[in-house]
């Protein structure tokens, strides 16, 4: 699998419009290399560089099978977010650059839970299930 977006190129600059600076939606993800058997997609936007270890800005799990997931929408069931909500936490480091990395998961089955699962049940209920994974990475820092 492939995940690459139209507004960033992987590792490259994450535009303001996507940040806490801009308007604070998601970029347009493009997926390529769909196994066959997939019968739904997960996302998980994280920020490994967040002071306090891993920040989760976004899980959506039971996402249609499609090559696309559009920018500032809700492709699908969302989980809870570190921050405990349940959106886009748009990128906001306090300090220098960070890496926001958007995973997408092919799954062998809709997982099924309810609105608003944390991400280990999320990932807990993909063990066994993986078809294929794929990585972007945008960084961001702010000028303040």
């Amino acid at each position: 699998m492939k995940l690459t977006s139209p507004d960033f190129a992987d590792n490259g600059v994450l535009p303001a419009k996507f940040t806490v600076d801009g308007q604070e939606i998601n970029p347009e993800l493009d997926i390529e290399g769909i196994p066959d058997g997939t019968k739904s997609l997960v996302l998980i936007m994280e920020d490994p560089d967040a002071p306090g270890g891993t920040f989760t800005h976004w899980v959506v799990y039971d996402i249609p099978v499609e090559t696309k997931i559009r920018e500032d929408s809700i492709p699908g069931n969302q989980g809870l977010n570190t921050a405990g909500e349940l959106d886009y936490v748009s990128p906001m480091p306090p300090s220098g650059t960070h890496r926001y990395i958007f995973k997408v998961y092919a799954i062998d089955r809709k997982l099924g839970l309810p609105e608003g699962a944390k991400r280990r049940d999320v990932e807990q209920a993909m063990q066994g299930h993986v078809l294929g994974q794929a990585e972007l990475t945008g960084r961001y820092k702010r000028n303040k």
